[in-house]
Formats: C-alpha cells, structure tokens, sequence
C-alpha cells in the first residue's frame, strides 16, 4: 500500500513537471521566475490589467515619487540601498531561494512610510509603465535585432553619465524583460545611492 502511494505522487510529480516544461516554452520572452514575481504585498495588488509585479511596482514606484512629498528620505534611502543591492545579487546569481527574495521585499516594504507605499500603490503601475520608463530613460525595448541600439545616433555629441551607461549596459546583456528588470534594478540603485 507505501508502495502504491508512492508511485502515484511520482507519477503527479512527472506529470507536473512535464507540464511545467510545455507551459514555459509559450513563454519565451518571459524571465525565470526567480527574483519575486510570487511575493504578495499587503498593500501593492496585482489584479488590474497589465499589472506589474509587485517588485517592479515597489521598484518603479520608487522611482516614480522623486520630486513628490512622498519621496524617499535621505535615511531611508540609507536603508533601502542594501535591500536592493541585495535583491540585484540574488537576481544575477539566479540561487537565491523564492523565500530569501520576498524577505528583502518585505524589509524594502517596512522600510518605506504607508503613505509612500499607497502613493505607490494608487499610481497602479502596468507594463506599460515600465516600457514608458524605458524609453524615456534611453533603453531600447529588445526587437532580437542588435541590442546595441540603445538610442542610436539620437545623442549626438552628448556624453552619458555613469549610471546611464550601466542602465544601457543592463539592458542590453539582459535582453527582452529580463534585460529590462534588471535596467530598472540598477536606476532604482543609482537613484538611492545618490539620496
């Protein structure tokens, strides 16, 4: 009768498992679901059309309050740098457990004011968002066709300043969304490390 259990539970696992492998061929494009993209944030929803994950939202959000009341502190952005150095290690390892991500977002989650997060969290933030905070920023959205076109030759004569290097940089090794999360970890860096 063990025996019979066992089977079975290892019959349901291969068959998830083959499942797992059909349904990620669909979704090419898409990175690995590593970095958070499971964390459920008490105040951050995802049930709206085009939602980011609640990383993205906490990361462009972020980003999004410069120049409001809302904006990060000076000590606040003391503290949030490490988080998020932390979280970017983990992405880039890829060995991070689900667990050890979603404990940092949480401590980046308690570390912003409730008004900040709810100023995050009204603004709704989508895909959408985050390509328009790409373009402006200078990140070509991947075609598959040279990712060294961040911007041409529209720049002509202008010097780019170092984290604007590192953003183009990260984005066109990381390729597609990968390249692009990675892109707005390292703006959200540079932007507290000059807080």
């Amino acid at each position: 009768m063990n025996r019979r259990t066992y089977s079975g539970v290892a019959v349901v696992l291969v068959l998830a498992i083959a499942l797992l492998g059909c349904s990620s061929g669909s979704e090419a494009a898409a990175p690995a679901v590593t970095s958070g993209e499971t964390y459920a944030s008490d105040v951050l929803t995802t049930d709206y059309e085009g939602a980011l994950a609640a990383r993205n939202q906490l990361a462009l959000g972020t980003l999004e309050l410069q120049g409001t009341a809302d904006e990060v502190t000076p000590e606040q952005a003391a503290a949030l740098l490490p988080l998020w150095q932390a979280l970017r290690g983990t992405t880039r390892s890829g060995a991070a457990a689900t667990a050890e991500v979603e404990a940092l977002l949480a401590q980046i989650e308690e570390v912003l004011m409730p008004d900040q997060l709810q100023a995050i969290a009204d603004l709704q933030l989508t895909q959408d968002d985050l390509r328009a905070w790409a373009t402006a920023s200078g990140i070509a959205l991947g075609t598959g066709e040279g990712a060294g076109s961040m911007g041409g030759g529209g720049g002509m004569g202008r010097s780019l300043s170092e984290d604007e290097r590192a953003t183009r940089q990260a984005a066109s090794t990381g390729g597609g969304t990968g390249g692009l999360n990675t892109a707005l970890l390292d703006a959200v860096i540079t932007y507290l490390g000059t807080r």
